[in-house]
This record gives C-alpha cells, sequence and structure tokens, in this order.
C-alpha cells in the first residue's frame, strides 16, 4: 500500500466583519476553531450545529477534520463565516455535494454589512438633535 499523500482543502468563509480560512482534511471529526475545540469557543449548543450544518447536511460529520482560523466580528458572523467556509472547502473536496449544498443556501454569501457614518450626522442614518431657537 502506497503512502498516500492527503491534501487538505482550503476556503475562506465571510460575514461582516468576520473572516474564516478553513483547512479540510480527511480524519475523524475533530473541529478546531482558533486551536480550540468548537465545544470551548462556541459554547451555545445552536452555535455548534450552525458550525456543523454543512456536514450534517452531507452526512459528512465523521469524515473529515476542520481547522478554522476565524477573526473580527462578532460570535454571529464568525459562526457563519466558518459555515461559508466549510461548504466551500467541502466542494473542493466533493464536487458533487454542490447542488446539495446551493439547495441548502450554504453557499451563498450574505452581502449584508454595516452602514458607514455619513458626515453631519450622529450614525448612518441617525440625525443630530434639532432645536428650533
Amino acid at each position: 500500500m502506497e503512502n498516500q499523500i492527503v491534501v487538505p482543502s482550503i476556503a475562506v468563509g465571510r460575514r461582516k466583519e468576520a473572516v474564516a480560512r478553513i483547512r479540510l482534511i480527511k480524519g475523524n471529526g475533530k473541529i478546531l476553531v482558533n486551536s480550540k475545540p468548537l465545544e470551548n469557543y462556541f459554547p451555545s449548543d445552536l452555535s455548534q450545529k450552525l458550525v456543523k450544518q454543512p456536514l450534517a447536511i452531507t452526512a459528512n460529520l465523521d469524515k473529515y477534520d476542520i481547522f478554522a482560523k476565524v477573526r473580527g466580528g462578532g460570535i454571529t458572523g464568525q459562526i457563519d463565516a466558518i459555515r461559508l467556509g466549510i461548504a466551500r472547502a467541502l466542494m473542493i473536496q466533493q464536487p458533487e455535494l454542490k447542488e446539495v449544498l446551493r439547495k441548502s443556501g450554504l453557499l451563498t454569501r450574505d452581502p449584508r454589512m454595516k452602514e458607514r457614518k455619513k458626515y453631519g450626522q450622529k450614525g448612518a442614518r441617525k440625525r443630530f438633535q434639532w432645536t428650533k431657537r
């Protein structure tokens, strides 16, 4: 038997200000986020379920090890960035999963961003208080 070289799939996921770099390697289902186990980085069950969603839909929960480096944004943005990155990395490993992932909405990048503050105003939409006298 030959020594097979395990080639990782590398993908990037983004959401709001969060950017996640994902390395997906054949393994046994270990997920590390910023060198911490998923359960420690995202203690909420819902958060963990959302991160694992692409793997669960494609029945690959215990077939790949995932190493994620995520920075920027808040918890929700980071979760969605990791989820998009995992879906893209899965598609690189198994191109036949593209339809399943697309129908589940996991390959679509959420374009909503924070609106910029305008000059002469307090924020993006809020104005300074108007005084009559």
